[in-house]
């Protein structure tokens, strides 16, 4: 799994997450563009878990990325952030969890694996 998130505790958070619902997890976090697109071209990540807001770089630009260069690759999206305020807007990735409520992590990324295992039968 590839983190994008500036926060190393965030990021952390998130994978003793998963590792606390017995998933073993190979993970990497990278917190701007040049990160992303370099971890993309190294790593084949099966989901991308990234921050909604990040400095200078945002999480549609994170999606944009991931999409261009690992299609299929489904990007779960984690926010700290209350939206619902007018022009406020979160990107159209295949999940969203926020950030206080880390426990339901597992179950979005096995929801979201899932469908994509669906996919490629």
């Amino acid at each position: 799994m590839l983190i994008v998130d500036d926060s190393r505790d965030d990021a952390e958070l998130a994978e003793l997450a998963l590792r606390d619902a017995g998933l073993a997890v190979e993970t990497r976090r990278v917190h701007s563009e040049a990160g992303l697109v370099e971890a993309l071209e190294a790593f084949a990540p099966r989901v991308v878990l990234s921050d909604v807001n990040l400095p200078g770089f945002s999480g549609a630009e994170a999606l944009a990325l991931t999409r261009r260069l690992r299609p299929g690759v489904p990007v779960v999206f984690m926010t700290g952030s209350v939206y619902g305020l007018p022009g406020d807007a979160l990107p159209e990735g295949d999940a969203l969890v926020h950030k206080d409520q880390l426990d339901r992590l597992p179950a979005a990324l096995a929801e979201v694996l899932a469908a994509e295992d669906g996919k490629a039968e």
